[in-house]
């Protein structure tokens, strides 16, 4: 038993040394080189940068009111279109109590100066319908009295622009309209009936009422290393790959490089 088991032992140590010396010998060996022949032939070596970005309006308007209020009525919501002109919200005014105050005064002092001119001009009007004053008197006193009314007139309706923001003058043209100045869709409405709004001024922005933006001229705005920025030119084409929709590769020109780069987590990118 014990012999076999040795014979078995060095049959195996023989295989292997056997092996191992053929493996060396057939690596050992020089291998052939095979060479193809080609003929030259001139061609073009492009490259491919990619830029990460989105695709946006190239002009997004904000629109904000021109009086300071509380949103009154809302016409329009996320994705209507409209044209410029179209009246977006309207905004009631909140008057100050000393503009009220001042603009309800006048009121009562237009009334009292009224009724003064009017009995006036009727004294007037009486005597001189009997000769007794002449005419000159009597047209200063009827121009007083047409002074009086407009004068009325004026007060109540600078009353009615202190409590409401609107003249019964040119209520169209009111301020309390909010109205977009572009054709085009509305992207955002970010303010609800009874939102208090601000008019902008060189204090503050204002209050956006809405976002406007003609989605019918859109631009790619994307972001390149500063080591590749150097391989592109105003004028290249380039193609755009949506993720959103892949079927969708529309061609597009670079159009602008900025000459300043913007850094970001380290890394600087045009």
């Amino acid at each position: 038993m014990r012999k076999a088991s040795r014979i078995i032992i060095w049959t195996i140590v023989a295989l292997l040394f056997v092996g191992t010396f053929v493996y060396l010998f057939i690596n050992s060996r020089e291998k052939s080189v095979n060479y193809e022949l080609v003929s030259p032939s001139t061609g073009n070596i492009s490259r491919a940068t990619v830029l990460t970005g989105k695709i946006e309006p190239r002009d997004e308007i904000e629109i904000k009111p021109q009086i300071s209020g509380i949103i009154a009525e809302i016409n329009v919501e996320a994705g209507d279109m409209v044209r410029a002109g179209d009246v977006i919200a309207r905004i009631k005014v909140i008057p100050e109590e000393s503009q009220l105050s001042a603009a309800q005064s006048r009121v009562s002092t237009a009334k009292i100066l009224l009724d003064q001119a009017r009995q006036v001009f009727d004294r007037t009007r009486g005597l001189y319908e009997r000769k007794f004053v002449a005419r000159e008197e009597y047209e200063q006193s009827e121009t007083e009295y047409k002074k009086a009314v407009q004068e009325l007139d004026a007060a109540e309706d600078a009353l009615r622009i202190v409590r409401e923001g609107v003249s019964s003058y040119n209520a169209t043209e009111s301020n309390t309209l909010v109205r977009a100045t572009i054709d085009g869709q509305v992207l955002e409405v970010p303010v609800k009936v009874g939102t208090s709004v601000i008019q902008a001024n060189t204090m503050n922005d204002g209050t956006t009422v809405a976002k406007i933006a003609d989605m019918r001229n859109l631009i790619f705005r994307g972001k390149v290393d500063e080591t590749e920025v150097g391989l592109l030119k105003i004028g290249m084409s380039t193609a755009i790959s949506i993720g959103a929709l892949p079927e969708v590769t529309p061609a597009a020109v670079i159009e602008y490089i900025a000459p300043k780069s913007t850094e970001e987590n380290g890394s600087n990118t045009f």
